[in-house]
Order: structure tokens, then sequence, then C-alpha cells
């Protein structure tokens, strides 16, 4: 079976929106209207509607970090996340967790980067040698 995530959340201006998801991630813009825009992420479904982006805390430990929850992201091969943390490199994007291995050597061994989008939604991207590794367990 192949199916797609699909995630609606708030932003508060959707020309700041279509400058990040698609000028800076790369996204292709999909429907519209003047209070949404629908995005291509990595293929699944983004709607970002106007309103108050949700709240957020640095409080999920993921090893010596504490990160943004809640947050969305995406999961890459290597090369596609690579390409991803240079793209973003190049937009002079302000890293929250710059790219990084964690768990290198161990199963579930992953490149991750954390960044905010223009209204403070977090966003990670991990990286993985095989997405057959995503789940494994030390």
């Amino acid at each position: 079976m192949r199916s797609l995530f699909h995630l609606a959340f708030h932003v508060t201006d959707l020309d700041t929106a279509r400058q990040f998801y698609a000028g800076v991630l790369g996204c292709t813009e999909g429907r519209s209207t003047a209070t949404w825009v629908d995005f291509d992420f990595f293929g699944h479904q983004l709607s970002l509607h106007l309103g108050e982006p949700f709240q957020t805390t640095r409080t999920g430990q993921v090893g010596a970090h504490l990160v943004h929850m809640p947050h969305f992201g995406v999961v890459l091969g290597l090369p596609d996340w690579q390409a991803l943390a240079q793209r973003l490199t190049n937009a002079g994007v302000t890293f929250v967790l710059p790219p990084q291995v964690r768990f290198e050597g161990e199963p579930g061994e992953q490149w991750t980067l954390f960044v905010l989008d223009p209204f403070g939604n977090p966003i990670e991207a991990k990286g993985f040698r095989s997405l057959d590794t995503v789940y494994a367990a030390p």
C-alpha cells in the first residue's frame, strides 16, 4: 500500500510561506485559495492555513540536545538529505540544530538537522544510508 501523509497547520503570511517552502525547501506548490496553500513536502501534503502558529517548547530530549516539541519533518536517503542540508546552508537559514550525525555506528544511525520556518514552526530532516534502518533499535 502506498499512502501519503497530510499535515495542516497555521502560518501568518502565505507569500512568506511560499518563499520558504517553495523557494528555500524546493517544495512544489499545489492548490491554494486566499487563506491556504498546499505544498508537496517531499512526497507528502502540507496545507498551510492563515492563522496563529502552534506553540512549541524545547522539551524533546534527544541525546544531549533539547529539540522543539511538537515538530514535523521528513526522512530522506542520505544523498537527498545532504542536498537539502546544502540547500538550507546556501540559503542562509539559521539552524536550530546544525547538520550532524547521531547514533554513529549504531543501529538507527542517522543524520539530522532542525530549522524553524519563518513562523516558528520547527522542522526536522533526517537522513539514512538506507531507509530500511529507520526503525532499527540498538
